[in-house]
């Protein structure tokens, strides 16, 4: 490929390292109109905690696949019955999670999209993101423009998104109740507002203006390198014919 776009430095370097050539960091953007505290409604947090609004509502969004490892939640929930899960999103593993969550106060949502995926959002207390095989998470800065503390497994990608502590909490996903630990950190009042109020200004850095010019910049970039390039053939060839 003449050009090979990466959307987390961890994975720019672990392709290098392997040999990619013609590599670039395509930065990342979220949409700060469309996701914030400002879209918190009553009647979606009933929603997403199946009629227990007093709960502290638990949100992951995403594709419901085996490698998202979303059954690692589980240990929150069973740690206290103050915690609720909503499920936000579909896939192949569904059904398998369905069985898994049952017994437990999760709730599965299905599909969500423009402002009622907006509302979710500002709805929940905590967004959780136990997975460690993401290239980059963009649910991750919704997340954190919706005003949400974000628990996340530690990655690359998510070192990246997530300053620990400050605009969010990292968790060793290879030691035992990290996750949960993790959680009644967040569960602090002042430590979840702190966090919230970092997240959400830090996200507002992050709109799409910025990588859309980039984007546009990498495939100009591209097209003068192949038209110079044809150029320089043709001149070759010309050159050729007149020995």
């Amino acid at each position: 490929a003449h050009l090979n776009l990466c959307t987390s430095q961890s994975v720019l370097d672990e392709l290098t390292a392997k040999g990619f050539r013609s590599v670039q960091l395509w930065k990342r953007g979220v949409s700060s109109d469309e996701f914030g505290p400002d879209h918190r409604n009553h009647d979606m947090r009933d929603l997403l905690s199946n009629g227990q609004p007093g709960k502290t509502i638990l949100l992951y969004v995403g594709r419901l696949a085996a490698e998202k490892e979303i059954e690692r939640i589980r240990e929150v929930l069973e740690s206290s019955p103050r915690y609720c899960l909503a499920l936000v999103g579909d896939g192949p593993h569904r059904a398998s999670l369905e069985a898994y969550f049952q017994g437990t106060n999760t709730t599965f949502t299905g599909f969500m999209h423009g402002e009622q995926l907006s509302q979710a959002y500002a709805s929940s207390d905590m967004f959780i993101f136990p997975s460690t095989t993401e290239t980059l998470g963009l649910v991750i800065l919704e997340a954190m423009a919706s005003g949400l503390p974000v628990i996340a497994g530690i990655s690359g990608p998510t070192c990246e998104q997530i300053e620990d502590g400050v605009t969010g909490l990292l968790y060793d996903t290879g030691r035992p109740g990290g996750l949960t630990e993790a959680v009644s950190r967040a569960a602090d009042p002042e430590l979840r507002e702190r966090i919230s109020g970092s997240a959400s200004n830090a996200a507002r850095r992050f709109g799409w203006s910025e990588p859309s010019a980039q984007l546009l910049n990498y495939y100009q970039h591209v097209l003068k390198e192949q038209k110079e390039t044809a150029g320089g053939a043709g001149r070759r060839e010309l050159a050729d014919e007149d020995a």
